[in-house]
């Protein structure tokens, strides 16, 4: 039971953790696709200026979330999605809106993504600096150790106060997305243009008002995500770089332009980091003596080593894209 409770804290906390966060970076990335038809790279970006804002605000208002009782952070959180969300529209109007009233190809509107990728990167080191830095200013980060009822078991299962916000949240942002796509009439629009552009024009519907929606919801999602991944371990001004790829693989195997299919996506891929990194000859410890002779377990019984984690997205990326380039719910196929 120990091993057990070693294997629900390293692979089924950490990959939903994992998940939660790839999960709402890779919605936002295929809301854009699937209004703008590009791979917009500079979403990573928008996740750490997200948790920069959170980190500027709790800097500035450090007592503020303690006369409510809640980490300052996540009660100033809303105006940094506000200020992300702003950001983006922003970016929308000044480097790809041209670009669009010039109808260029899709690859150029890629290649303008990764030039405002390296602006926002230098912006973001020119006033945060290189270093780590913690978004619990003046608070601590609550850490739960819940004891397993079985007089047997000696190790907790441990969880931290960011993760349990972090669960909430999602399962919030992915009731919220759902009813707002299916019931309102803003969501039908997005729908609508996402299945036909054309066609959407010319029913009436505003689609640079649905763009500039499109922006807002991927901007506060990358806000929440990059916020809540900071919170529950420290705030880095390379956040991107770390979540770039799984992000865009999870859109991907869940099907590109498909923002349920990401969500599944962005599971899909926190587990398999977890599971790939996890020693499995831990959990196979109380086998040991029922094995024969011959066979020795090894120390680490990992499928790749921490330092490697980055290639598991990569290869899943790979593998999805040979064989089902469509991802699980046959979302667009990028062109």
């Amino acid at each position: 039971m120990n091993e057990l409770v070693f294997f629900i804290n390293n692979v089924v906390i950490a990959g939903s953790v994992s998940g939660s966060i790839y999960a709402m970076g890779a919605v936002g990335v295929t809301l854009i696709f699937s209004i703008m038809r590009f791979a917009h790279f500079a979403h990573g970006d928008m996740m750490t200026f997200g948790a920069f804002m959170v980190l500027l605000l709790t800097t500035l208002f450090p007592q503020a979330g303690a006369a409510i009782g809640i980490p300052t952070p996540i009660l100033l959180m809303p105006l940094a999605m506000a200020l992300t969300a702003g950001l983006a529209v922003g970016i929308d109007r000044t480097f790809y809106k041209p670009l669009r009233a010039h109808g260029v190809k899709p690859i150029v509107m890629v290649i303008a993504s990764l030039g405002v990728t390296l602006m926002l990167q230098g912006l973001i080191r020119l006033f945060a600096g290189t270093g780590g830095s913690s978004l619990y200013v003046d608070d601590r980060k609550e850490i739960f150790r819940l004891p397993v009822p079985i007089e047997s078991v000696r190790m907790p299962v441990v969880i931290t106060e960011p993760q349990l916000y972090l669960f909430g949240l999602t399962i919030l942002s992915v009731i919220g997305l759902h009813l707002f796509l299916s019931r309102s009439r803003l969501g039908k629009a997005m729908r609508a243009m996402s299945d036909n552009p054309d066609l959407a024009q010319a029913s009436g519907i505003n689609t640079n008002t649905i763009v500039a929606v499109t922006w807002m919801l991927a901007g506060g999602l990358a806000a929440i995500a990059g916020t809540l991944l900071s919170l529950d371990v420290t705030f880095k001004p390379d956040l991107s770089f770390f979540l770039l790829l799984p992000i865009f693989a999870a859109a991907i195997v869940g099907g590109v332009g498909h923002p349920f299919g990401a969500i599944a996506g962005g599971f899909v891929v926190g587990f398999a980091e977890s599971l790939a990194v996890f020693n499995w000859s831990i959990l196979l410890r109380p086998f040991r003596d029922s094995l024969p002779e011959w066979l020795e377990l090894p120390g680490n019984l990992a499928f790749v080593g921490t330092e490697y984690k980055i290639v598991v997205p990569f290869f899943i990326l790979v593998a999805i894209l040979v064989w089902r380039p469509t991802g699980i719910f046959k979302g667009k196929v990028i062109t």
